[in-house]
């Protein structure tokens, strides 16, 4: 009964936590990418996340397209969920290396948004190519400026953009063989510790 409690009370965490550290890295892609904020996601996102970012605003300004005090917030969610995590789990609330994790986190929520943005773009190219859909706009937008350099490389054959392939194969790289995975297994995080990473 105490393992099924356990179970609960990680899933619970993982669940909550993870959806609004979702949002906060979707967030920060919006402003790197320069995403238009009138579109209604990006409000909804916006009114979301404001509560969380707006403390940091003082501590942390933006550089450039990035915003340090979004990827500041959403570093201090994940290392909250992870430390409730261990908590639960029975281990110390608190580490140092816990915000080593929630920095794997938050590139494998980098990395993971832009994969099924990509994979939404080729499935709306099929379904619905001049889609004026919000969550298509947004979509494209965000995942532009990985797709502007690609398309320099790969140009359109037939009508045929295989650009969108080089950056598949991109993001895998780097999620499992060059950057993720790899600080994953150094700095020792647990499976099934953070959503989405393993």
């Amino acid at each position: 009964m105490t393992d099924n409690w356990t179970g609960a009370g990680i899933f619970i965490v993982q669940t909550f936590f993870g959806l609004y550290v979702l949002f906060l890295v979707i967030r920060f892609l919006m402003q790197a990418s320069r995403a238009d904020y009138y579109n209604p996601i990006c409000q909804s996102i916006v009114r979301l996340t404001d509560p969380a970012i707006k403390p940091f605003r003082l501590f942390f300004p933006p550089i450039g397209v990035l915003d340090t005090a979004t990827l500041a917030s959403a570093i201090l969610v994940q290392s909250l969920a992870i430390c409730l995590i261990m908590a639960i789990a029975g281990n110390s609330l608190f580490n140092f290396i816990y915000l080593a994790w929630a920095v794997v986190g938050i590139l494998s929520d980098i990395l993971n948004i832009y994969f099924f943005s990509l994979l939404i773009l080729v499935i709306a190219s099929w379904i619905a190519p001049y889609s004026s859909h919000p969550i298509i706009l947004l979509v494209q937008q965000i995942t532009d400026p990985l797709c502007k350099p690609a398309r320099k490389l790969v140009p359109s054959m037939g009508g045929l953009d295989f650009s969108l392939i080089l950056v598949f194969v991109v993001v895998n790289l780097l999620d499992n063989f060059l950057l993720v995975r790899p600080l994953a297994v150094f700095f020792g995080v647990p499976n099934g510790l953070i959503s989405g990473l393993y």
